[in-house]
C-alpha cells in the first residue's frame, strides 16, 4: 500500500506502544488535518503524563482505550496492527473488507532504499548491530531500524534512494509480508511464541516471508547447518550465501580479540561480514567493526566479579536452545545456573535436561511459577544420582540472595531462563536490570 493510498482511508493504530507511537507521529506529518484513531486495551489513564497530554492536544483524534478497544474496528476500513496482537483475536471485530496492514508491510512498500533484513529466533539483535557498525564504518548511509532499533515509519518519511536499512524482523512482524528484503539473514530456526501461532508449523510460515519474496537478484544469507533453513534455501531464486559458524571465521578475516563469546556468535559474526561483503566494505573495516564490537545488555553479558563470584546475565535467552548455547559458551565454571520463566506451552526442555546434566552445575534456581517446575521434573525423569541442588523462589532477589549463598569464590552464576518473563517481570530487559540490581546490591554487603 502507498502512503497516497492512506490518504483515502479510515485510519486506526490499533495497539500504543514505542510501534504505535511511531506511526501516529508519522501519520499526522503526512496528514496534518485528517481524522485518525488510536486503540489499546490499557487504560487511558495508564499511559504516562506526557503522552496523554500529546493526545488531548490533538483535536483530530479518536480515542478508544480500555477492556471495549476492539469493538472500535468495525467504524474504520484500515486497521495499522501493532505486531504483538494476534490477528485470531482481532477478526471476529472486522468488517468484511477491512484491510489488516502494518508498520512493516507499508515500509517495505514505500521504502526507496535499500533493506537487510535479519531473522532467526535468537542472535537477530547482536547480528543486526554487527552489520550496521560494518557499513557505518564502510562509510555508507546505514539505519538500524526494527526491533533492535527505531520504529521505522518516521524514518520511512526521510528515506533516500542511498539509504541502507538494517531490519530486525521478527515472526510477527513478517507475518503478512508480500515482499521480502534485497538482503535477507536467515540464523537458525526453533520452537517460539507457540502460544500465539498455535504450532510450529505457522510459526515457521511467518518467519518464511524473509525470503519467500525474494528475486534472482537478491541475496540470502542462510545457515546452512540447520536442516530446515537450508531446504528452505533450495527453493529461494536469491544469490544464495551459505554461513557455517566455524571458529576458523575468526582467523579467515584476521580478528585476534572478540567480546562476543560463544560458537552461536560465530554464526553472526560471519552473517554480518557476508553483508559487509556484498557492499563491498574492505576486509579491514570489517575486520576493526567486529574487534570493537561490544555484546548487547543481557546477551551473556558480564555483569561483574562480586565476592569472587563472576555474574553473566543472558536473560534474554528465552528458548532453551539459548541457555544450551550460553552453557557451552561458559563451560564448566557455572555451577550455579537461574532460570525458568512464563510457560508458553509446546515447548520440549529435554535436551537443555540432559545438557544441565552434563555439566558442573551445582545449584539451580528456578523463577517460579512457570517452566522451571517442566525442567526440574525433566531432570528428575532422567533418573541420574547426584542431582544439583534446586531451589524455587517467586522474586529476582530472593534468586541473587540464594545464588550468593551457593556459588563459591572462583566460579559463575548464570542467569539464562530458557523461557519468556511475563510469568514474573514485565519483559526480559526488567528481568536482566534486577539480576544486575540485586548482584551489585548484595555484593556490596560486608555479610
Amino acid at each position: 500500500m502507498s502512503l497516497e493510498e492512506l490518504k483515502q482511508k479510515k485510519i486506526l493504530v490499533l495497539g500504543f506502544g514505542k510501534e504505535g507511537k511511531d506511526t501516529f507521529l508519522a501519520l499526522r506529518k503526512l496528514f496534518p488535518k485528517k481524522i485518525l484513531a488510536i486503540a489499546d486495551r490499557l487504560e487511558f489513564r495508564k499511559l504516562p503524563e506526557k503522552t496523554q497530554k500529546l493526545l488531548k492536544f490533538d483535536k483530530k483524534l479518536k480515542l478508544y482505550f480500555g477492556k471495549d478497544y476492539l469493538k472500535s474496528l468495525k467504524n474504520y476500513d484500515l486497521i495499522i496492527k501493532t505486531p504483538g496482537i494476534p490477528f485470531k483475536i482481532i477478526k471476529p471485530f472486522l468488517k468484511k473488507d477491512t484491510k489488516v496492514t502494518s508498520q512493516t508491510e507499508i515500509f517495505f512498500d514505500n521504502c526507496p532504499g535499500t533493506i537487510v533484513g535479519v531473522t532467526g529466533t535468537k542472535g537477530k539483535g547482536t547480528t543486526c548491530c554487527l552489520i550496521y557498525q560494518i557499513l557505518k564504518r564502510g562509510g555508507l548511509k546505514a539505519h538500524l531500524i526494527g526491533n533492535i532499533g527505531k520504529p521505522v515509519f518516521q524514518a520511512l518519511l526521510k528515506a533516500k534512494k542511498n539509504d541502507i536499512f538494517v531490519y530486525e524482523l521478527s515472526s510477527h512482524q513478517l507475518q503478512n509480508l508480500k515482499k521480502s528484503p534485497h538482503i535477507a539473514v536467515f540464523l537458525n530456526l526453533y520452537p517460539a511464541h507457540l502460544d500465539y501461532y498455535g504450532n510450529f508449523k505457522q510459526y515457521l510460515k511467518a518467519k518464511l516471508n524473509i525470503c519467500r519474496w525474494q528475486k534472482k537478484e537478491d541475496f540470502l544469507i542462510y545457515n546452512f547447518r540447520d536442516k530446515v533453513i537450508r531446504e528452505i534455501a533450495k527453493k529461494s531464486p536469491a544469490k544464495k550465501i551459505p554461513i557455517f559458524g566455524y571458529s576458523n571465521i575468526l582467523q579467515n578475516v584476521g580478528i585476534k580479540n572478540t567480546d562476543l563469546i560463544g560458537e552461536h556468535n560465530l554464526l553472526n559474526i560471519e552473517a554480518a561480514i557476508k553483508v559487509g561483503e556484498i557492499f563491498k566494505i574492505p576486509e579491514e573495516k570489517i575486520k576493526k567493526a567486529i574487534e570493537e564490537f561490544k555484546p548487547l545488555p543481557h546477551r551473556l553479558e558480564f555483569v561483574g566479579k562480586y565476592k569472587g563470584i563472576e555474574f553473566y546475565n543472558d536473560s534474554l535467552a528465552t528458548v532453551p536452545q539459548a541457555t544450551e548455547f550460553a552453557l557451552e559458551s561458559l563451560g564448566n565454571r557455572v555451577k550455579t545456573l537461574i532460570l525458568g520463566g512464563f510457560d508458553r506451552g509446546g515447548i520440549d526442555f529435554s535436551s537443555l535436561a540432559k545438557k544441565i546434566l552434563k555439566s558442573d552445575i551445582k545449584t539451580l534456581i528456578f523463577l517460579s511459577p512457570g517452566t522451571g517446575e517442566k525442567i526440574w521434573q525433566k531432570i528428575i525423569d532422567l533418573k541420574r544420582k547426584n542431582l544439583p541442588e534446586a531451589f524455587f523462589v517467586s522474586s529476582m532477589r530472593e534468586a541473587v540472595k540464594e545464588a550468593y549463598l551457593h556459588t563459591k569464590k572462583g566460579e559463575i552464576c548464570l542467569l539464562s531462563p530458557a523461557s519468556p518473563s511475563f510469568n514474573l517481570f514485565r519483559d526480559y530487559r526488567e528481568r536482566g536490570n534486577l539480576f544486575k540490581k540485586f548482584v551489585k546490591y548484595y555484593g556490596s554487603k560486608s555479610k
